[in-house]
């Protein structure tokens, strides 16, 4: 009991949102039953709590009532699931910090490797999904504008122009920033351009940029409500999932582009203390599905297996240059080179700030 009321109390104490229980019915939740040979029995229900980033709960919502009942007809036994939403980097933060969660969606592999490096996700953990990389959905980046685009913004250069401004989140404070950062800076070096000719473009940028917000919610809210910039950097499967929901937003598709890798994982430490690893797993497992990947494309996430990418094809457009973390070094390179105290973001704001 001491474990549930923690948990819960977690979930409400970060502001992460308790979305609730699904399936539920009665039993102990994850106490196991003796039978009369005095082997375990597995009971008849089981809580899991899942922990993902925002945009991701239209597509669980209806993911995770499949797998309950696909469960459920396998092994007899119901799943009861705690779902928490909310700006990955504080959902890593919490987890870090002792919310119990079986399984992490978060919207950054660097979010999850925070999780590994405190000892919670043992390594390894990416090898451990059907595809073998630990990414359950893709996306690329794209430039929203203003409605008509009256700017004429098709390409990040026209980023740089003397007379456009644009909002993008502080990728010092916002992991999903950092996919806008590499999108500018792959742009140029990877296409052929120096290290140093890609931190001339970034910098030529940045100087275009009001105000960097804390986190992508906060630079929607400075694009939209507070009406700041002629272009806002976001992600292919926000403006899709704002269309569904009735808000069409004008948006361009950059051909150098970056692949938005999206990643999930098991919490070792935490399943093992429940006893929730075979259910976790499984959960995981399905995501993998064309079930399951089906309901990501449905909502605009990019399906990661190939019978489902066939089968959206036209609602998402292939990108003639399309780069990864690994491009770049991988997320330990990245966060180095790029994101330490001192590193190269912090020398560009230091030019920004000095013209």
């Amino acid at each position: 009991m001491n474990a549930v009321s923690r948990r819960s109390a977690l979930l409400f104490v970060a502001g992460l949102g308790l979305a609730g229980a699904i399936a539920a019915c009665g039993g102990n939740g994850n106490q196991a039953t003796t039978g009369e040979d005095g082997q375990a029995a597995r009971s008849d229900t089981i809580d899991l709590t899942l922990v993902s980033y925002a945009v991701t709960e239209a597509a669980y919502s209806n993911i995770i009532p499949l797998f309950v009942e696909q469960w459920e007809a396998e092994t007899g036994q119901t799943v009861r699931f705690d779902q928490s939403y909310g700006g990955s980097g504080s959902q890593t933060r919490a987890v870090i910090d002792g919310l119990e969660a079986d399984i992490v969606a978060l919207a950054i592999p660097a979010d999850t490797y925070q999780i590994q490096d405190a000892g919670l996700i043992e390594p390894g953990w990416e090898a451990e999904t059907p595809n073998g990389d630990g990414i359950v959905t893709s996306s690329v980046g794209v430039i929203v504008t203003r409605e008509g685009n009256p700017k004429n913004i098709q390409d990040w250069d026209d980023l740089t122009r003397d007379d456009v401004t644009f909002v993008t989140a502080n990728p010092k404070t916002s992991g999903g920033a950092r996919w806008n950062y590499l999108a500018l800076w792959g742009h140029i070096s990877e296409t052929g351009g120096t290290e140093e000719e890609a931190k001339a473009f970034v910098t030529d940028a940045f100087t275009n940029v009001p105000i960097l917000p804390r986190d992508a919610r906060e630079a929607t809210d400075v694009f939209f409500t507070q009406n700041q910039g002629d272009a806002l950097i976001n992600y292919e499967n926000e403006v899709l999932l704002a269309a569904q929901q009735g808000d069409e937003l004008p948006y361009v598709i950059p051909q150098n582009n970056i692949y938005i890798a999206n990643p999930i994982a098991v919490v070792d430490t935490y399943v093992d203390q429940r006893g929730t690893r075979e259910a976790a797993e499984a959960f995981v497992a399905f995501l993998f599905t064309p079930e399951a990947q089906r309901e990501f494309a449905k909502v605009g996430f990019r399906p990661v297996i190939p019978e489902v990418q066939q089968e959206f094809a036209d609602a998402f457009p292939e990108v003639e240059n399309l780069f990864t973390a690994e491009d770049f070094g991988g997320w330990s390179q990245i966060n180095a080179d790029f994101f330490a105290d001192g590193a190269i973001f912090d020398q560009i704001q230091a030019e920004v700030a000095r013209r």
